[in-house]
């Protein structure tokens, strides 16, 4: 027996499968990172150091801030596509070269 479904009850299906595809996709691609990096961190690698500038933000009053440069020091970063160990990827922390210390 088939059941007609109206486009919007058929537009909510697809929707909500579409939904579910992406959470999908998203889970198996992160794991695949993951598993890589694992090996990666096995065999002696997976974690490098970057050099940053280092900011300290002090508040002010009237929701102002002022920065004082607290020079240049060494992260970790995790060579991987999303961040792993608490630290971040390496490509994110080489395209953000400055950390502000709040």
């Amino acid at each position: 027996m088939q059941t007609d479904l109206t486009f919007g009850q058929w537009t909510l299906k697809w929707s909500l499968r579409g939904l579910a595809g992406l959470v999908v996709l998203a889970a198996l691609i992160y794991l695949g990172d993951w598993v890589v990096w694992r090996v990666r961190v096995a065999a002696g690698g997976g974690m490098e150091k970057v050099t940053v500038s280092q900011f300290v933000v002090a508040p002010l009053k009237g929701n102002k801030e002022e920065y004082y440069p607290n020079g240049r020091g060494q992260v970790d970063c995790s060579v991987s596509a999303f961040p792993q160990a608490g630290a971040g990827a390496c490509w994110w922390v080489r395209r953000h070269p400055v950390v502000f210390d709040r």
